[in-house]
């Protein structure tokens, strides 16, 4: 090869991201395997046709090969699923085991962390997961914006970032806190109160590139640092309000009993965690159409940074209250996002949350299901992304083996296509 065709193949690799050169744009693919999940229920011998980044046709891989000029994959032996959904991430956190929550927000640069982010958010997409719902920069400000900007730009591998910013918090609830109170430090969220001041927060935030608000219906604010609420049923119910009036949903951190509750009434669209659900609150969430992300995998995972050998020792109180809300949760109905709250545990480990959804009781099916076309249609993205479906975007993976029958078939990717650009195919 000369110097010449080196030089040419060095540009093309510079100029253009990583996916964009595997996947011919004036052709239709035909993607095939030996399974195809839908969003909704498994196929066999079915297949997908591709054309630029849509999907123009799905069904019998044997009734989609009329189109020329035609490209074809044949993924012998796998699964063909959308592309997953991470319900909640936070690209700009990494392991608490690694650094802790409180040093990562106190002493990490936001450059430090931005380019700890760009890792991530390659990470993420490697282990199959397409889009994320990112709740929260958790001190970076708006660092977000300008990730899922790069991302959507082809600047950086990564996946579909949906947005929360800087989240609301009350003020005096939220850390990092010092021993010594008259220094004035930075807040992993924005503080806000009353009213007023949550409605303006919301469209500051909304203004600077948010398409969610989260807040924090409660925390470890109370006497002794447990766990309370923070915002009362009115405000919650404004910002509610203020925030749908944009066409952009609210969700709501809120783990004890009390802080469900309001949020619930308050018609946010999902609450985070949920460790204390009961059976009139989860009532409540069933009739205002409110979802739970339960975020199973971050109890374990911070138990395990602080000792605990879940082969060798029994589960601590809070694993078992999170067992036990769950559970209550998968008998009264309630719709279940999929959503591990990654950056407590490692990026690209997202498949841990789906493992433990069916240790706790779900089934492969209905996981497969909250992990895209559930999480998909709770987030409003039902028209664009979780099913794999004529008009739709193309954000296709492929695993080893069924996950309908191992759930953890889903670690072993093979092949992600996003956007209608290869990423992987091996």
């Amino acid at each position: 090869m000369n110097k010449q065709a080196i030089f040419k193949i060095l540009i093309l690799l510079f100029v253009f991201p990583a996916g964009i050169l595997a996947n011919p744009k004036d052709s239709f693919l035909l993607i095939q395997a030996d399974r195809l999940f839908d969003g909704e229920e498994m196929h066999t011998g079915w297949g997908i046709l591709v054309y630029q980044n849509k999907i123009v046709a799905v069904g019998e891989a044997s009734t989609l090969s009329s189109k020329t000029p035609l490209k074809r994959i044949d993924l012998k032996g796998k699964t063909l699923l959308p592309g997953l959904i991470e319900g909640h991430s936070h690209l700009l956190l990494h392991a608490y085991n690694e650094t802790n929550w409180n040093n990562q927000v106190l002493y990490e640069s936001e450059a430090e962390r931005i380019v700890r982010a760009v890792t991530h958010a390659k990470a993420t997409l490697m282990a199959g997961f397409t889009t994320v719902r990112d709740l929260g920069t958790e001190g970076a400000g708006y660092a977000d914006v300008g990730l899922k900007n790069a991302i959507a730009k082809n600047i950086i591998p990564g996946p579909r970032m949906i947005i929360a910013t800087k989240a609301i918090v009350a003020t005096g609830s939220y850390g990092p806190k010092l021993e010594n109170n008259s220094h004035h430090t930075i807040k992993g969220a924005a503080e806000a109160d009353g009213v007023e001041g949550l409605t303006r927060e919301a469209r500051t935030q909304i203004g600077n590139g948010a398409d969610l608000i989260k807040v924090y219906a409660d925390y470890r604010w109370g006497l002794d640092d447990s766990p309370q609420p923070t915002f009362t049923l009115e405000e919650l119910k404004t910002l509610v309000s203020v925030v749908n009036s944009s066409g952009r949903q609210v969700v709501a951190h809120a783990s004890t009993e009390e802080g469900m509750r309001r949020a619930a009434d308050a018609g946010v669209s999902t609450i985070e965690h949920g460790d204390y659900g009961s059976s009139e609150v989860y009532d409540i969430m069933i009739r205002n159409k409110v979802a739970l992300c339960a975020t199973l995998s971050a109890p374990e995972a911070s138990a395990s940074y602080n000792g605990w050998n879940k082969k060798t020792m029994p589960p601590t109180d809070r694993v078992i209250q999170k067992k036990k809300s769950f559970k209550l949760a998968l008998e009264k109905g309630v719709t279940i996002c999929f959503g591990g709250d990654v950056g407590v545990f490692p990026h690209g480990d997202n498949a841990r949350e789906m493992e433990l959804m069916v240790e706790y009781g779900m089934k492969p099916v209905e996981v497969l299901k909250s992990a895209t076309s559930v999480n998909a249609d709770v987030f409003g993205y039902k028209q664009q992304i979780g099913r794999l479906k004529t008009g739709l975007l193309a954000d296709i993976i492929a695993v080893d083996g069924n996950p309908i029958e191992n759930i953890s078939a889903v670690r072993n990717i093979s092949f992600v296509m996003k956007d209608g650009s290869i990423h992987l195919n091996k």
